[in-house]
């Protein structure tokens, strides 16, 4: 986090969560009772499903959950899967000591599990696995200079207090029983999210909200701020953008009335019908399904 980024969070955005808070009705830990409560409870459905609005009225949840058709991944689903993998493996070899090169990395792919060549997202997946190792580094040495006689258990801990690809359980309100967090900052209880090759929407913040909810009905502690890190490649450059944000009740209550939409459209069987063709994209996953 920059210093700009942290002076947002200290002064205004944790301010503004003290100052307004949180209905408990919206809190996770109120799972068993409206309007937390899922209706539909013989139905589970993954946080993607509930959260993602690529198709903004869900019938990409009924053609995979209820038609059972297959996804079409484009480049960008492949992209994701990739870097979210560097990411998360490049920051566990920190955490548990274990470093190994991106080519040790490279070798133990499934390429089975990812829907593209490999010589198209390897330069892209090295570019990031060095730029996520150099800020490990810099950060644990940022630490270790102002702890001398801190243990590495210690310094690690505190230069990186991350949960990653944590597994969790979200039964209690309707979703799968093995959710995976992107990061949670234990020490600053953030939630985080990564959204790789994407432009900056509303929705996106209900994946990390969700899996906040989610946090709170498991191990009933307060998740109030929620970050997600756009993560993009361009000519051969890493951007990276971070969007912090307060998890307020209207983005609660969004993520409910989403989760009982799609709830309700698999529970019952039923088809919303086709979008408007302008709020479709072609590399929609589903596009063929619709519209072929």
């Amino acid at each position: 986090m920059s210093d700009l980024e942290r002076k947002y969070l200290l002064h205004q955005l944790l301010p503004l969560a003290r100052d307004v808070g949180v209905n408990q009705e919206l809190r996770g830990w109120s799972w068993f009772q409206p309007p937390l409560k899922p209706y539909h409870e013989g139905v589970r459905l993954p946080m993607y499903a509930v959260a993602s609005k690529y198709c903004p009225i869900g019938r990409d949840v009924y053609l995979h959950n209820v038609e059972g058709v297959p996804p079409k991944p484009s480049i960008n689903v492949a992209l994701g899967k990739m870097f979210h993998g560097v990411v998360s493996d490049c920051l566990l070899s920190f955490l548990q000591q274990r470093r190994f090169s991106f080519e040790e990395w490279w070798r133990k792919i499934r390429w089975d599990e990812i829907p593209e060549k490999p010589e198209n997202v390897y330069e892209p997946s090295r570019i990031v696995w060095d730029f996520v190792s150099k800020l490990c580094e810099a950060r644990i040495a940022e630490v270790s200079s102002r702890q001398p006689y801190a243990s590495s258990y210690d310094v690690i801990s505190s230069a990186l207090p991350f949960l990653v690809e944590h597994k969790i359980s979200g039964e209690l309100l309707g979703l799968s029983g093995i959710l995976s967090l992107d990061c949670y900052d234990y020490l600053h209880a953030i939630m985080f999210d990564l959204k790789v090759n994407d432009e900056p929407k509303d929705w996106h913040r209900l994946a990390p909200v969700g899996y906040s909810i989610v946090f709170e009905s498991v191990y009933e502690v307060p998740v109030d701020i929620c970050c997600i890190v756009y993560l993009n490649i361009r000519n051969g450059r890493i951007s990276i953008n971070k969007n912090l944000f307060f998890a307020s009740e209207e983005l609660r209550q969004w993520w409910i009335e989403e989760r009982d939409k799609k709830l309700e459209i698999v529970a019952e069987g039923k088809d919303p019908g086709l979008p408007n063709r302008s709020q479709c994209r072609e590399d929609c996953m589903y596009f063929e399904a619709c519209y072929g």
